[in-house]
């Protein structure tokens, strides 16, 4: 169990934050820049859970989300390999995105099939949905990178990410109306006029 006694320690007053083990890294290190922006997407989720009160199945799935959010946070921020005689480190599994693809099939049965790509917007849940996403793909993009220059990052945060992204905008699209109120891009439609405002 984590306990948090206190809420600011000035040890990072340098510049620097201390990982779950290995030696402190620079705030701008790109390990820390891959789980504060999970923790970024995370609060978003959270934003999005104010509309969803009325939507208890779909409150419960964010909710279950964000918890995992937090496993793949601190995935990231316990690098290298367990001490054969150490604890075991928390890790992301084939379970919890086993899980996401899941939802993902499940949810997106009743959508109507996309004829063209989805802007964001519709309802404030929908919205708030699909920036979540848009800052998963972000996070995504920093781990693969991560995984680039250090190759003790999990394969299996990636994967989960990389789905992740999926159920959200399929969420996006059941929180509005199951696509009813989908705003759909339509390609060009600006460039073919001169009228004016």
């Amino acid at each position: 169990m984590v306990k948090l006694n206190r809420i600011y320690t000035k040890t990072g007053d340098d510049g620097t934050t201390g990982l779950v083990r290995g030696p402190r890294r620079a705030k701008y290190d790109l390990r820390v820049a891959a789980y504060g922006t999970i923790d970024e997407a995370n609060a978003f989720i959270g934003q999005a859970r104010l509309h969803t009160t009325s939507m208890p199945k779909i409150d419960r799935l964010l909710g279950r989300i964000q918890n995992d959010l937090f496993d793949v946070g601190s995935d990231l921020a316990t690098p290298g390999e367990d001490a054969p005689d150490g604890p075991k480190s928390l890790r992301v599994t084939e379970v919890q995105t086993a899980w996401v693809e899941r939802e993902i099939d499940q949810y997106n049965d009743d959508l109507t099939p996309l004829k063209s790509f989805v802007l964001p917007g519709g309802t404030p849940t929908s919205a708030t949905l699909h920036i979540a996403r848009t800052v998963v793909r972000r996070a995504e993009r920093i781990v693969v990178e991560l995984a680039s220059i250090e190759p003790d990052v999990s394969p299996e945060a990636i994967r989960y990410l990389n789905r992740l992204s999926d159920l959200l905008f399929v969420l996006g699209r059941v929180t509005n109306a199951n696509g009813d109120k989908d705003v759909m891009w339509v390609p060009g439609n600006n460039t073919r006029t001169t009228k004016q405002d």
